[in-house]
């Protein structure tokens, strides 16, 4: 016998746009939700956002793609009252309802949590905006990574201009929150029977994701400075080196027993034994000179035989690879989603979790051409 998706029979409505609403829809949709996306009369705006290469022939971008498998689409101008009625109707019989609104304008629009919830006590009213309710300000990604320090801290040194993360963390971070909001919520509501109203902000959810380096301001007192890909505590950590035959590779050497044995197969154990580089506080503090050491070293050596001696001797490692490189991998296949229908091109899944009390959605619908 089958095993059912978890969320079968669970109703979603998607009122949000571009891409941590989205996002949160997919996650639903792969597990078995039934997720329809409510879009304005010109379409989600993602579908506007084309890259060379995009099929001029479907109204499906691929920036749009990302986050809109699974979905079914449907059109309405919500700022008619027949598509308002149409609306309440259908969050009338819905589970959760996914919004991103600025604060004030679901409100204007008929479609906020209190009209809805009233007509529909159990409905999870799930609410992104980009600065809290309190704040009418448009969030946009690029503009939260610079305002919560993520740009500054991006940059190659501190000398070199602030750098955009080229894939949109904040939403990301946003996404993964509001998906915890609404599955907390639909715990409570098993043993209260009672939906909610769940708000995420981006500059929240930003601030969240700052984890050690935010730690490192609150508890020293010292702003954590821009230091390219390395790690302000762990060294070496991130740096991008480039062996002999061209192949760009990156340590994450977390214990001074990893370092020791990476000085073995770098054929220069004696650096394990200085003080400068014995202990990973003494790699931090003489951090230049030892990368300055590593950078020459591996210059000289293969760096596909480096990397699989470290492999194999359990000292962490990876080379460098391209997006196409990443996603053609024999690991990454169980991730990517099968070509369906009117989109004839392989999909990303958001659910990277497995469990033996369910299956893994084997495809889904295509994202759904704009209605």
């Amino acid at each position: 016998m089958a095993l059912p998706l978890p969320f079968a029979g669970l109703r979603v409505l998607e009122l949000a746009a571009v891409l941590a609403g989205p996002q949160v829809g997919q996650f639903f949709a792969e597990l078995g939700a039934d997720v329809l996306k409510i879009e304005p009369l010109g379409g989600d705006v993602t579908r506007t956002w084309r890259v060379p290469g995009d099929n001029p022939d479907t109204s499906v971008s691929a920036y749009f793609a990302s986050s809109n498998w699974g979905k079914q689409a449907k059109a309405l101008d919500l700022t008619q009252p027949a598509a308002q009625a149409e609306l309440h109707q259908l969050a009338a019989v819905a589970d959760v309802l996914l919004a991103s609104y600025k604060p004030g304008d679901a409100a204007k629009l008929g479609v906020d949590y209190a009209t809805l919830a009233a007509a529909n006590p159990r409905l999870i009213y799930a609410q992104l905006t980009g600065y809290g309710p309190g704040y009418n300000r448009v969030g946009y990604d690029a503009v939260l990574q610079a305002e919560t320090g993520f740009m500054h801290l991006n940059a190659a040194s501190p000398h070199d201009p602030p750098q955009k993360m080229p894939v949109a963390f904040i939403d990301l971070f946003a996404a993964h929150q509001l998906k915890e909001g609404i599955l907390t919520a639909l715990y409570q509501r098993e043993r209260t029977g009672l939906g909610c109203l769940i708000e995420v902000s981006l500059f929240d959810s930003a601030l969240a994701s700052l984890a050690n380096q935010g730690a490192t301001w609150l508890t020293t007192g010292n702003d954590p400075v821009p230091l390219g890909s390395g790690h302000p505590g762990i060294v070496p950590y991130g740096t991008v080196y480039r062996a002999a035959d061209g192949q760009r590779l990156v340590l994450a050497v977390g214990t001074d027993a990893q370092f020791r044995t990476l000085c073995q197969v770098l054929q220069r154990p004696r650096w394990a034994d200085e003080p400068r580089f014995s202990t990973n506080p003494a790699r931090v503090r003489h951090r230049a000179a030892l990368e300055e050491l590593l950078l020459v070293r591996i210059a000289e050596l293969n760096g596909w035989a480096l990397l699989h001696e470290l492999a194999r001797l359990g000292v962490p490692a990876g080379a460098v690879r391209t997006v196409g490189e990443a996603l053609t991998t024999d690991l990454a296949q169980p991730m990517l989603l099968p070509p369906a229908s009117h989109f004839p091109t392989l999909g990303l899944r958001t659910v990277a979790f497995r469990s033996s009390a369910w299956p893994v959605a084997a495809a889904l619908s295509a994202p759904p051409e704009q209605p």
